[in-house]
Parts: C-alpha cells; sequence; structure tokens
C-alpha cells in the first residue's frame, strides 16, 4: 500500500526526481500536488506530473522512486483531459529546482477546467479554493474556455454541459441566472456535423 504525499513527501519526491536528472528539464507538477503545496489540501492519493522534455533517465527512474517513497506517482497532466490552453506556460508558477530539473505547478487555469471536466465532487472543491485563494479569475476562466472554442465540444463534453459548469459561481457576459457561462454565452458553438 502506497503513503499519501503530504507537503514533505512531495519535497522528498523532487529531491529524488532531480538527482535523476542527466539533462536540464522542467516538471509541472498537477492536481492534488498543487493543492498539497498551495495549502488547501493536506495530502493527495498521487503526485501527477508531466516533464519536458520526455527524458529516458526520468522515465526509468520513477518507478524506484515510487518504491523508495512508497508513493504514487502518475504521468497526467490538464492536456489529457482539455485541449491544450494558449500561453498555459506563462502561468505555470516557479516552485525551486533540484539538481539540473527545475519544478512548477501546472496553470492553474487549466487545472481547474481539466478539473471541471471531470467533475468529482473533490477536484470541485479543489477549483472552489483556487477561486477563494484568487489563483483564477472568474473571466479569466471564460476567457480562456472560450478560446479552446469548438474543440471543447469534441473533446471535452463534460465542460459544455451546464450542469457541470453550474458548480462554480462564475459571471458570464450575460449574466445568466446560475452565475455561469453557457457555451453560447462565450461564443462557443457546436460543430456542423
Amino acid at each position: 500500500m502506497r503513503d499519501l504525499a503530504n507537503k514533505q513527501k512531495i519535497v522528498e519526491f523532487m529531491r529524488a526526481f532531480g538527482r535523476l536528472a542527466r539533462n536540464e528539464a522542467e516538471v509541472f507538477l498537477t492536481g492534488g500536488s498543487t493543492a498539497v503545496l498551495e495549502g488547501w489540501r493536506d495530502s493527495t492519493a498521487d503526485i501527477d506530473l508531466k516533464f519536458v522534455p520526455e527524458l529516458d533517465e526520468l522515465f526509468r527512474g520513477i518507478p524506484a522512486i515510487k518504491e523508495s517513497l512508497m508513493l504514487n506517482v502518475e504521468l497526467a497532466s490538464p492536456p489529457d483531459f482539455i485541449p491544450e490552453l494558449p500561453g498555459w506556460r506563462d502561468r505555470c508558477t516557479y516552485i525551486g529546482s533540484e539538481g539540473k530539473v527545475s519544478f512548477y505547478s501546472y496553470d492553474p487555469y487549466s487545472q481547474a477546467l481539466s478539473k471541471i471536466e471531470r467533475g468529482h465532487e473533490k477536484d470541485v472543491l479543489d477549483v472552489r479554493a483556487m477561486f477563494d485563494r484568487k489563483l483564477i479569475e472568474p473571466a479569466k476562466l471564460v476567457e480562456l474556455f472560450t478560446q479552446i472554442g469548438a474543440k471543447a465540444y469534441t473533446s471535452i463534453p463534460q465542460l459544455m454541459q451546464n450542469h457541470s459548469l453550474k458548480r462554480f459561481d462564475v459571471q458570464s457576459k450575460n449574466g445568466n441566472s446560475a452565475g455561469v457561462p453557457f457555451p453560447s454565452e462565450v461564443g462557443v458553438k457546436k460543430p456542423a456535423g
């Protein structure tokens, strides 16, 4: 049985992962790891991450780190669930460096939209925490959602369903009664066919 990852375990993981790299790399932590590092959760079931470039030594080293630290580590990030948002790298926040590896928290807007797409209760709570901590702003979330446009209908159907967006107090430009942006209000049209 693997341990939950608290802040100390995440830092231990970062140190171990940093020792693996012979070349420079960037690691983008996401999901529960962000929640733990930002302080609205005490622990997470797994450390979700994406690294660039996809270095062989990093892939090969993950199983040993998982075993030595008794942690779940998943190669997962928002683009696995939603289209990549424009400018996502610019919105990542620097955490620190270990060896040749720089660690970042993945773009909070990408994280929020991917969590809305999944719609699990813990994801809903995470998005609310992001709003509460001012990591994301409603208008910017709507703007980025609009920018992914019609791709949303085919790749993220959950985002396009009103019940998914109603969980959040996000003001649309038309200010509908639920206070959320409906696809037609943010200029997203269902593709023909």
